[in-house]
């Protein structure tokens, strides 16, 4: 149970509804218990009767009150169990909610290197199938947990009045019946994380199944991929089977032991009755009637068990991450003004999950306003140094700086809401293209859509769609073409007008012509602005203000188009080779 105390807090914000559930509860077993008595009071009339001890007339009206007040009783605790299941059950959905929105926000704040070491569908099953068992314990589990408690105290009081001696003959198998419930409970909690586990790896297969399906096809592995996911799925199904086995276990052993209980009753009582101990055959009636008022409640002490076992492993996997520290931290609560100084002295940066070292002894500054292109070779560090700049990794030294204030001085949600960030992998959301574009500025409207649009050269491709910019986009934008993607992205940066403009090699996918004008509109739209260009074409970074070549994480090469070009090394190298590709005097 040390890893459901989570839930506390929950509990604690509901109390309100818990406790009124709690006492609906126990009126509502304390009317369910007038149907013994009165059914002893009717064996009791019955037995007058055939004494004569009463006459027809006082036998009906005896029989007519005593079945007036069972169907009453009935009535009134069936109504109170409804509401108590309203209010207990809702308190389950609330948790679920609350939890799932901590989850989420949790997974938000965690760093870029948690989601490179954690699988995609093992995240959304903790999300998703762990959070549903949790609710099962939270509701159902708490439920009925308070209804077997407040009926199993308020039956063995009105069995101990009625007789002592019965009483304890009854209770005997309750015991053995903790014994095993603590045994199997051990085994489901083992299982359950299993399955659990399974489910996981399940999922994440399906997920990466699903988003790789281009490539599934392209390769023509279907037959393999589906054989590999029916291994997977029965390696689950077994684990699933195992858990079902030992969780067999425990309704059987309810009803044996319930049964065992009913026969004491009939042979105790009945002996007792013979030697005149109980007064009436009613006695042995009424506690029949309790021991099977029983049988529910102690036989869902082991379903609520499994459901407690079950829900201790899923909010285990749930704390696992809940329990992971963010690496990136926003430690500063007061607003920061963010300008476009950008400053890097001798930043060095190494990978955690892959121990590579991307950038070592960096050293540059641009000024507001100013443009910086960034080129060099695959895995030279590019990509890196936007990464850093938006503070989406911490350094390992050196500093970075932004008005002349350590970056991590600065408020993390100011300094991200500055940015205009494309990345080199264009990622749209399943939506339509004027809430993709929306997405960098969610009040716009919708003559700034179009504008950003017709900024990014895309405006004239979304027209022509039948729904124009009400098109709904497959998962990840797989409607569009590459330069599509790329340029609707490139609008959602452009819409937002951020104080710093981050493009990541974003132009790759687009034809030199139509790149020649989102650059002219980038300029026009960055005046007063910095950008931050990363690129392996000269033409998008010849108007740059400052270029900088990197290779293997230093910087070579530094300096301006013009400069650059005649000195010996990677840039001329590159203008020369796209020279003569383009055919032009200038690429």
């Amino acid at each position: 149970m040390k890893e459901l105390q989570h839930l506390n807090k929950y509990f604690y914000k509901y109390r309100t509804h818990l406790i009124i559930g709690s006492i609906i509860t126990i009126v509502a077993r304390l009317f369910l218990l007038y149907t013994p008595r009165y059914v002893k009071k009717i064996f009791i009339a019955i037995e007058k009767y055939f004494d004569k001890s009463i006459d027809e007339t006082v036998f009906r009206s005896d029989l007519l009150e005593a079945i007036l007040y069972i169907i009453g009783a009935a009535i009134i605790a069936a109504l109170l169990t409804f509401f108590m299941r309203q209010t207990i059950i809702n308190v389950s959905r609330y948790i679920e909610y609350d939890l799932k929105n901590e989850i989420y926000a949790h997974y938000q704040k965690l760093s870029l290197n948690f989601y490179k070491s954690n699988r995609t569908g093992d995240l959304m099953n903790r999300i998703t199938e762990d959070v549903s068992r949790v609710r099962m314990y939270a509701g159902p589990a708490l439920m009925y947990s308070i209804n077997t408690l407040a009926l199993f105290v308020i039956v063995i009081i009105y069995m101990v009045n009625a007789s002592p001696k019965l009483t304890l003959y009854t209770v005997v198998p309750l015991p053995i019946l903790s014994v095993i419930i603590y045994k199997l409970s051990k085994e489901i909690h083992k299982r359950s994380t299993i399955v659990q586990e399974y489910l996981s790896k399940l999922s994440t297969f399906t997920q990466e199944s699903f988003s790789g399906i281009s490539v599934i096809k392209a390769y023509g592995i279907e037959p393999q991929t589906s054989v590999n996911f029916k291994e997977l799925a029965k390696q689950s199904k077994e684990k699933q089977i195992s858990l079902a086995k030992v969780q067999a276990w425990f309704f059987p052993t309810m009803i044996l032991l319930i049964g065992t209980s009913n026969l004491l009753v009939i042979y105790i009582g009945g002996m007792q009755y013979i030697n005149g101990e109980i007064e009436s055959i009613g006695t042995i009636a009424e506690f029949i009637i309790y021991v099977n008022m029983l049988t529910w409640p102690v036989a869902t002490v082991g379903w609520v068990t499994s459901i407690v076992q079950q829900a201790e492993a899923s909010q285990k996997r749930i704390n696992e991450f809940l329990k992971i520290e963010p690496e990136i931290k926003n430690t500063i609560t007061q607003h920061t003004e963010i300008t476009g100084d950008i400053a890097f002295n001798k930043v060095s940066f190494t990978y955690g999950d892959t121990n590579i070292q991307a950038l070592k002894d960096i050293s540059f500054s641009i000024k507001e306003g100013q443009t910086l292109a960034i080129l060099g070779k695959t895995g030279s560090g590019k990509s890196t140094i936007l990464d850093l700049i938006g503070r989406l990794y911490d350094i390992d030294s050196g500093s970075i700086t932004i008005n002349n204030t350590p970056i991590n001085q600065l408020n993390l949600n100011d300094l991200r809401d500055s940015i205009g960030y494309v990345p080199q992998d264009a990622f749209l959301f399943s939506d339509s293209i004027k809430t993709n574009i929306k997405f960098g500025k969610q009040d716009a409207t919708d003559n700034d859509v179009i504008e950003a649009a017709k900024n990014a050269q895309v405006h004239k491709n979304i027209v022509k769609f039948n729904k124009g910019y009400d098109t709904v986009l497959g998962e990840r934008g797989i409607t569009l073409s590459g330069g599509q993607k790329q340029r609707v992205s490139i609008a959602r940066a452009f819409i937002k007008s951020p104080k710093i403009l981050l493009l990541d090699d974003c132009l790759s996918a687009v034809d030199t012509e139509t790149e020649e004008k989102i650059l002219k509109n980038l300029s026009k739209i960055s005046k007063g602005k910095t950008a931050v260009i990363v690129s392996h074409r000269v033409s998008s970074a010849k108007n740059a203000d400052k270029i900088i070549v990197l290779d293997q994480g230093k910087i070579v090469q530094e300096g301006t188009h013009d400069s650059l070009i005649n000195i010996e090394g990677y840039y001329q190298h590159l203008y020369l080779k796209q020279l003569s590709e383009t055919g032009k005097n200038t690429p």
